[in-house]
């Protein structure tokens, strides 16, 4: 199951304001300790969109641990997994009964000087011969992210090679109206 949310004009003060009550405090002390509203918003929506995508399941109680690398897990509720990502352009969020992970990524050209640093020779190649070098990146980019966050070691792995593996399948969608890209790793576990 996966929620999106990308009417990012509703970004505002009176908007976090109105979802503070609606999370619990621990979450509500976490988008708290964001300085700007945007960091604030994004924190109280994404758990928002959480608790709706759980509550078909029957699950009110969203009580989180994290792992090694900070990925967050239900603690009461260990064979239901989720993962978070936002940008500027957007929020998604997905739950599966399998590992996952989750990433969306504004279109940005200054992020074509990473390619080196993170994507291997064929990788670059598709991406400087493509039409929209920008969108071609963030699309390797958000596939990236999202294996890593479904393996849960966070981008501590040689991002040359981690498209290279096994075990996940990939879905990744390109909003170029809203000027981003989202992928999600699911786990194929035999």
């Amino acid at each position: 199951m996966v929620s999106i949310f990308d009417d990012m004009t509703q970004v505002n003060e009176a908007e976090v304001q109105r979802m503070l009550p609606l999370v619990d405090e621990q979450r509500r002390n976490e988008a708290l300790r964001y300085k700007h509203v945007f960091g604030q918003f994004t924190c109280l929506k994404s758990w928002l969109m959480l608790k709706e995508l759980l509550k078909p399941l029957g699950i009110t109680d969203l009580k989180m641990d994290f792992i090694e690398h900070g990925k967050p897990f239900l603690t009461h509720y260990r064979d239901v997994h989720f993962n978070l990502s936002h940008c500027k352009n957007g929020i998604a969020v997905v739950v599966d009964f399998s590992p996952v992970g989750i990433d969306i990524e504004s279109f940005r050209k200054d992020n074509i000087a990473l390619v080196s640093r993170t994507m291997n020779p064929t990788e670059a190649e598709w991406i400087y011969s493509s039409s929209d070098p920008v969108e071609i990146f963030t699309q390797f980019w958000t596939q990236k992210e999202a294996v890593v966050k479904l393996r849960g070691t966070g981008i501590i792995d040689d991002l040359h090679h981690v498209l290279d593996g096994e075990g996940y399948r990939l879905e990744t969608h390109i909003n170029r109206e809203k000027r981003y890209a989202l992928s999600i790793a699911f786990s194929q576990i035999p």
